[in-house]
């Protein structure tokens, strides 16, 4: 395979016989806005691609929910810990937005690398791809100031600023609603935040 799939695991999919045998076990899914596509306490056991909308991660933490994790169109939705280790989550995943969603069950997965292991190698390279966002968030949080987030937050998913409600962008970010109203003031190209 090229090294665009190497860089772009989400792009297997659109190799024809990946696409394909992926298809068999796909289901096609709405959830409403507001609703929870995953619910702590619970084991996760889908992986969401999402077609449209926007779905968040969070959790509570002294009756406050925090914000990991926003997933748009073409990215993939799931609570990996639960849904990888067969365990209970610690998230929540909400729709924000009316979602439409292609559905995976982790049991699907399963038998379909049992029966063709030579797509062993997709889901590695799709771990792979999840580890480097992982490794980015935390680097965001530990090495980058309050503005630097925001700007390659803004740089890498601009959609989000006009489409996610200021408290749930504050959080993920970890400064609070103020603060970044204040950034975005001082900002000449900010966008617009729905309060």
């Amino acid at each position: 395979m090229s090294s665009l799939y190497e860089q772009n695991p989400s792009l297997l999919l659109e190799n024809p016989e990946i696409a394909e045998e992926f298809k068999k076990i796909m289901v096609y899914k709405k959830f409403p806005k507001g609703s929870l596509l995953c619910k702590a306490g619970t084991i996760c056991n889908h992986l969401y691609i999402i077609n449209s909308g926007i779905t968040r991660m969070f959790y509570f933490k002294e009756d406050k929910d925090v914000t990991v994790h926003f997933c748009t169109e073409k990215d993939s939705a799931s609570v990996f810990e639960s849904y990888v280790k067969r365990k209970k989550s610690k998230f929540n995943i909400e729709a924000l937005e009316d979602v439409e969603a292609m559905e995976l069950s982790f049991f699907d997965i399963e038998n379909l690398l049992i029966e063709n292991p030579k797509f062993e190698r997709f889901i590695r390279l799709f771990v792979q791809q999840l580890h480097v966002n992982l490794i980015e968030r935390i680097n965001d949080l530990h090495f980058h100031n309050a503005r630097e987030r925001y700007e390659k937050l803004f740089a890498k998913k601009p959609e989000l600023f006009q489409r996610v409600p200021l408290k749930h962008l504050a959080s993920y970010l970890n400064i609070t609603p103020e603060t970044l109203s204040r950034i975005r003031g001082n900002t000449t190209n900010g966008n617009r935040v729905i309060l």
